[in-house]
């Protein structure tokens, strides 16, 4: 039985009933590995922030959060429907790797930033700009995903 059948609500296939009665003992290997993963996410995003040249718009923020939006929607494929169920992958993935590389955080300071600046139309443009591409990304991570898992079937 899966977390989630009991009680109609959202149904996560890493996770059992049997993890959940066990969570208080098995936690600390979980958020393990979230930090090993948020720690190499960071890492990225830290040498993309050094590669990317200074400008007057936050280019790349912009650039790590559409690119971690289409990572997480291939990821999900493969975690969802590709891989067997893994304990690890999801939150080393997913929660560690991507979290630590996007920084929505980021996003809104400089959105704020671009408004303190009266610069109202770049604001405009990074705020609904970034949200929407990182919906087209994450739509054509799921997509490029299902595509090439189709052809290696």
């Amino acid at each position: 039985m899966l977390v989630g059948d009991e009680g109609g609500g959202p149904v996560d296939p890493d996770v059992s009933v049997f993890d959940v009665e066990a969570r208080r003992e098995r936690v600390w290997d979980i958020v393990a590995v979230i930090a090993a993963g948020g720690a190499i996410g960071g890492a990225a995003r830290y040498l993309l922030n050094q590669a990317v040249p200074s400008s007057d718009f936050p280019w790349a923020t912009f650039i790590e959060n559409v690119t971690g939006c289409f990572l997480l929607g291939a990821l999900m494929v493969y975690l969802l429907d590709v891989w067997p169920p893994n304990r690890y992958l999801r939150p080393f993935l997913g929660v560690g790797v991507l979290g630590g590389f996007t920084t929505f955080s980021a996003y809104t300071v400089e959105t704020r930033g671009l408004l303190a600046e009266g610069r109202g139309p770049a604001a405009m443009t990074y705020l609904f700009g970034s949200l929407l591409v990182g919906l087209a990304g994450t739509w054509l991570g799921i997509t490029t995903a299902r595509a090439i898992t189709r052809e290696t079937r």
